[in-house]
């Protein structure tokens, strides 16, 4: 496996980040959207910088994609963040208007016009389902592909709140490695700037270390390799990925093994604990 620092920032990125520069000023806080399977690699931490003193809820969605136990220690970690307001989000839930609302009055002062909060996050993230769930209509576009949203919007969620939402957008240079590699196998990334076997061998080596078991049973493995290649190849083997003269098409498996990892088909899993994660300086 490749451990080459991913890079992936289009110019509409670029674009983005200086409209939330501009806008900024004109809101009261932030609601940064980040994927519970990922909460470290999925915090752009240009968004910080953006941000300045302003009081930031951080929403922990696809919950019910991630281990909740390893959930709970990231939960802690963002509490004790000077400024950071951490709450966990699944598309089951149907109280996030209530619980959001509750807590932007306990972070800004009470004022004779709606709080206006601006929201941001990394490429399918889930930013958009989550406006849909705080607005209780279809506003924003969603889908599974990076880049949904191109321009930026405001949003009337009610009386008490107005959202202006904002294209998705990563940082220059995804350090270290392991990140860029985990926003890619989340779909974070384009696929179209990636090689899926290399992404995939890092997916392959990371469910066989932390969820050995899951992986065997999904695909009928009674035994896992040691090597991604190797494993690749039994997955293709297992599912009927063969190419002419009998070989195993990694390709194939490769697309299948992040499509079934994307889709929650291991369980519910994170990515990276607390302990994985290093300064990206």
């Amino acid at each position: 496996m490749s451990s080459s620092t991913i890079h992936w920032f289009p110019g509409h990125m670029a674009t983005a980040r200086s409209e939330i520069r501009k806008a900024m000023p004109g809101v009261d806080l932030v609601i940064e959207i980040l994927d519970a399977r990922i909460p470290f690699s999925s915090e752009n931490p240009l968004v910080a910088e953006l941000r300045g003193t302003k009081p930031c809820i951080q929403i922990l969605n696809k919950a019910d994609l991630a281990d909740p136990a390893v959930t709970a220690e990231w939960l802690a970690i963002k509490a004790a963040t000077p400024g950071i307001h951490p709450l966990v989000h699944n598309h089951k839930q149907g109280s996030l208007l209530r619980t959001v609302t509750a807590l932007i009055k306990t972070l800004v002062p009470p004022r004779p016009r709606p709080v206006a909060a601006i929201i941001v996050g990394i490429p399918n993230v889930g930013k958009s389902t989550v406006i849909n769930t705080l607005a209780s209509r279809p506003i924003a576009k969603t889908g599974n592909k990076p880049a949904i949203t191109q321009m930026q919007q405001r949003v009337v969620v009610s009386t008490e709140l107005v959202l202006v939402d904002t294209p998705g957008f990563l940082w220059h240079k995804l350090t270290p490695a392991a990140c860029g590699y985990r926003l890619a196998v989340t779909g974070a990334i384009s696929d179209r700037v990636i090689e899926h076997q290399d992404i995939a061998a890092f997916a392959a080596n990371f469910l066989a270390d932390r969820y050995p078991d899951r992986l065997a049973a999904h695909y009928g493995l009674t035994e896992l390799p040691t090597e991604e290649v190797e494993l690749l190849s039994a997955i293709g083997r297992r599912r009927g990925f063969i190419s002419k003269g009998g070989v195993p098409d990694l390709q194939r498996a490769a697309e299948r093994l992040l499509f079934d990892l994307r889709e929650g088909s291991f369980g519910a899993i994170s990515l990276e604990r607390p302990a994985d994660c290093l300064r990206r300086s």
